[in-house]
């Protein structure tokens, strides 16, 4: 009859064999990680070389979008939307900037997708807004966009 130590026909106890098949459980979800995190910084460089690309006005705003974003909401993740810079929740893009003089329009936008919490009462909200010049102030509020977007 075999004890609680004793050896199995692998010459492995049941004991030994969870701690191997907890390793290995480790190992994986260590690999699911890394490729995760090996996207991620992937996702991010192409938004970044993206901005790079958009004539000088875009690429400022671009940039100031970019780092409001990072700042207001740091748990979303940049990734490409419809070849512009988005910024997305569990693969879902909640809000994006889209270069006007890339898509050949009067000024850029930034907007926000369903997946944003900018539901309010009134019943209407804005999702997109236009950026020519913005003020200091206008950064602001788009911060706190973000951030009520987020919740």
């Amino acid at each position: 009859m075999a004890g609680k130590g004793s050896k199995s026909a692998d010459g492995f106890s049941a004991q030994e064999r969870a701690a191997m098949k907890e390793r290995a459980a480790e190992l994986k979800a260590e690999a699911r990680r890394a490729r995760e995190a090996d996207k991620a910084a992937a996702d991010e460089a192409d938004v970044l070389a993206k901005i790079a690309e958009m004539p000088q006005e875009d690429r400022s705003l671009a940039k100031r979008v970019h780092s409001i974003v990072k700042k207001a909401a740091p748990e979303l993740a940049p990734k490409l939307y419809y070849g512009q810079p988005g910024y997305a929740r569990d693969g879902k893009v909640l809000c994006f900037f889209r270069s006007g003089q890339m898509d050949k329009e009067r000024y850029s936008t930034f907007g926000f997708s369903a997946q944003a919490a900018l539901d309010d009462d009134s019943g209407v909200w804005a999702t997109s807004f236009a950026l020519i010049e913005p003020t200091d102030a206008a950064w602001k509020k788009l911060g706190d966009l973000v951030k009520h977007a987020v919740t």
